[in-house]
Protein backbone atom coordinates (compact mmCIF):
# COMPACT_ATOMS: atom_id res chain seq x y z
CA UNK A 1 0.00 0.00 0.00
CA UNK A 2 1.56 3.41 -1.05
CA UNK A 3 0.84 6.37 1.70
CA UNK A 4 -0.21 9.61 0.38
CA UNK A 5 -2.00 8.07 -2.74
CA UNK A 6 -5.79 7.83 -2.47
CA UNK A 7 -7.37 4.19 -3.45
CA UNK A 8 -11.47 4.44 -4.00
CA UNK A 9 -13.40 0.98 -3.09
CA UNK A 10 -17.23 1.05 -4.62
CA UNK A 11 -19.50 -1.91 -3.40
CA UNK A 12 -22.75 -2.78 -0.45
CA UNK A 13 -21.07 -1.12 2.42
CA UNK A 14 -21.77 -4.09 4.27
CA UNK A 15 -19.72 -6.14 1.44
CA UNK A 16 -17.03 -3.87 1.33
CA UNK A 17 -16.01 -2.79 4.58
CA UNK A 18 -15.55 -5.43 6.64
CA UNK A 19 -12.82 -6.57 9.26
CA UNK A 20 -10.78 -8.56 6.63
CA UNK A 21 -10.55 -5.83 4.29
CA UNK A 22 -9.52 -2.97 7.38
CA UNK A 23 -7.10 -5.93 8.20
CA UNK A 24 -6.00 -5.74 4.67
CA UNK A 25 -6.12 -2.13 3.73
CA UNK A 26 -5.88 -0.17 7.06
CA UNK A 27 -8.59 2.11 8.67
CA UNK A 28 -10.37 4.71 6.00
CA UNK A 29 -9.05 8.00 6.36
CA UNK A 30 -12.90 9.06 4.94
CA UNK A 31 -15.80 7.21 3.69
CA UNK A 32 -18.29 8.39 1.27
CA UNK A 33 -21.78 6.73 1.62
CA UNK A 34 -24.78 7.55 -0.94
CA UNK A 35 -27.23 5.40 0.36
CA UNK A 36 -30.67 4.22 -0.84
CA UNK A 37 -33.62 6.01 -0.64
CA UNK A 38 -34.37 4.12 3.01
CA UNK A 39 -31.31 5.43 4.18
CA UNK A 40 -28.53 2.74 6.03
CA UNK A 41 -29.00 -0.40 7.46
CA UNK A 42 -28.37 -0.08 11.29
CA UNK A 43 -25.82 -2.76 10.82
CA UNK A 44 -24.10 -0.99 8.34
CA UNK A 45 -23.76 2.22 10.67
CA UNK A 46 -22.00 0.27 13.07
CA UNK A 47 -19.69 -1.07 10.36
CA UNK A 48 -19.13 2.88 9.57
CA UNK A 49 -18.43 3.62 13.68
CA UNK A 50 -16.31 0.70 14.24
CA UNK A 51 -13.76 1.30 11.38
CA UNK A 52 -13.82 4.86 12.31
CA UNK A 53 -12.76 7.22 9.59
CA UNK A 54 -11.62 10.93 10.67
CA UNK A 55 -14.64 12.04 8.47
CA UNK A 56 -17.64 11.12 6.45
CA UNK A 57 -19.26 12.32 3.16
CA UNK A 58 -23.37 11.23 3.95
CA UNK A 59 -25.11 11.63 0.31
CA UNK A 60 -28.58 11.30 0.56
CA UNK A 61 -31.74 11.45 -1.35
CA UNK A 62 -33.81 11.44 1.89
CA UNK A 63 -33.02 14.21 4.43
CA UNK A 64 -35.64 12.22 6.97
CA UNK A 65 -33.53 9.30 6.49
CA UNK A 66 -30.27 10.85 6.76
CA UNK A 67 -31.10 12.70 9.91
CA UNK A 68 -31.93 9.51 11.68
CA UNK A 69 -28.46 7.75 10.23
CA UNK A 70 -27.02 10.55 11.35
CA UNK A 71 -28.00 10.33 15.42
CA UNK A 72 -27.05 6.83 15.36
CA UNK A 73 -23.46 8.40 14.58
CA UNK A 74 -23.98 11.29 16.89
CA UNK A 75 -22.20 10.08 20.00
CA UNK A 76 -19.11 9.71 17.52
CA UNK A 77 -19.50 12.39 14.84
CA UNK A 78 -19.75 15.86 14.37
CA UNK A 79 -21.90 17.54 11.88
CA UNK A 80 -19.21 20.31 10.16
CA UNK A 81 -21.16 21.12 6.72
CA UNK A 82 -24.06 20.67 5.44
CA UNK A 83 -25.20 21.27 1.51
CA UNK A 84 -28.57 20.74 -0.51
CA UNK A 85 -28.02 20.35 -4.18
CA UNK A 86 -31.12 20.32 -6.44
CA UNK A 87 -30.28 18.14 -9.26
CA UNK A 88 -33.77 17.91 -10.30
CA UNK A 89 -35.29 21.15 -10.40
CA UNK A 90 -38.62 21.94 -10.86
CA UNK A 91 -39.22 18.94 -8.61
CA UNK A 92 -39.46 18.55 -4.61
CA UNK A 93 -36.12 16.27 -4.81
CA UNK A 94 -33.08 17.56 -3.15
CA UNK A 95 -30.02 15.84 -2.51
CA UNK A 96 -28.54 16.91 0.73
CA UNK A 97 -24.51 16.41 1.40
CA UNK A 98 -23.52 16.29 5.34
CA UNK A 99 -19.63 16.52 6.16
CA UNK A 100 -18.96 14.64 9.46
CA UNK A 101 -15.86 14.95 11.50
CA UNK A 102 -14.95 12.11 14.45
CA UNK A 103 -15.47 14.05 17.51
CA UNK A 104 -12.43 14.65 19.84
CA UNK A 105 -12.80 12.87 23.54
CA UNK A 106 -10.25 14.35 25.91
CA UNK A 107 -9.55 12.27 28.89
CA UNK A 108 -12.13 14.28 31.05
CA UNK A 109 -14.84 13.43 28.70
CA UNK A 110 -14.66 9.88 29.83
CA UNK A 111 -16.65 8.36 33.08
CA UNK A 112 -14.09 6.94 35.26
CA UNK A 113 -14.96 5.91 39.16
Amino acid sequence: MQYGVPFFYAGDMKDVLNASFISKHGQPDIIITDPPRAGMHPDVVQTILQASPERIVYVSCNSATQARDLQMMDSAYEVIAVQPVDMFPHTHHVENIVLLRKREFSQTDSCQP
